[in-house]
């Protein structure tokens, strides 16, 4: 899914990749039905986020918003990134898709802003999840768990511009992505609990291979495959 000069640039140093890229990726990674081509566009840009690699990025940028992520979409997915995998990544990410935008002709001034109408909270799952972690690391950091509860579970997480579901499949990636596989159990199970299916799911590390490579994705599947095996038996 890389743009023509990418590619030409690629075959001209290591031809046996660009012709990996052609017969894998492009040909048939892309096709699989287990994952729709959008969603595979957002696992894709939530990696490339979290590598901050900003020379493929705006490839898949296109790719993205070609498929059907919305411009706020986007935009959301960055700022969500900030939070899981750094605020310099997705300061990057911004300027790159700054351009992209532009280059798109793309609106930017009606981008979701700080002030948005939340999503409806779970209660009941949020106090379970706060009373987890303080209980845990109250003591050891307070202004993480601070942050933890009014940044992310009670603001971020509750924004419309990405739903649920997209919100944690960006999360997911950007965890494999960066190998972080012990905070994965909690995020894959609240991404099933949003709508991804367990195809879909194992399909995000199919996906994955290519972007993060394969030491990443073996770290992290065993962790799949627990919470596979203890939600099919719940």
């Amino acid at each position: 899914m890389k743009s023509d000069d990418t590619l030409a640039a690629v075959a001209a140093v290591a031809p046996a990749m660009a012709a990996y890229a052609k017969r894998f990726i492009e040909k048939d990674l892309w096709n699989r039905p287990e994952l729709s081509r959008r969603d595979r566009s957002l696992v894709t840009i939530a990696a490339l986020i979290s590598r901050n690699d900003t020379i493929e990025l705006p490839d898949y940028l296109n790719v993205a918003l070609d498929y059907g992520v919305k411009p706020a979409e986007v935009a959301e997915t960055i700022t969500h990134l900030a939070f899981y995998a750094g605020w310099p990544n997705a300061t990057s990410a911004a300027l790159v898709a700054r351009d992209v935008f532009s280059q798109c002709k793309i609106n930017t001034t009606s981008l979701p802003g700080e002030n948005v109408e939340f999503l409806p909270l779970d209660k009941e799952a949020e106090n379970k999840r706060a009373t987890t972690v303080e209980s845990n690391f109250g003591k050891v950091s307070p202004g993480v768990v601070k942050y933890t509860t009014d940044a992310l579970f009670l603001d971020l997480w509750l924004r419309p511009g990405l739903a649920p579901r997209d919100r944690s499949l960006v999360t997911v990636s950007a965890l494999v992505t960066n190998g972080q596989v012990a905070q994965v159990p909690y995020h894959l199970n609240r991404a099933m609990d949003n709508g991804l299916t367990q195809t879909q799911a194992s399909e995000v590390l199919t996906q994955l291979a290519f972007v993060a490579g394969w030491p990443n994705i073996f770290s992290a599947l065993p962790v799949f495959k627990e919470v596979f095996a203890d939600r099919n038996q719940a």
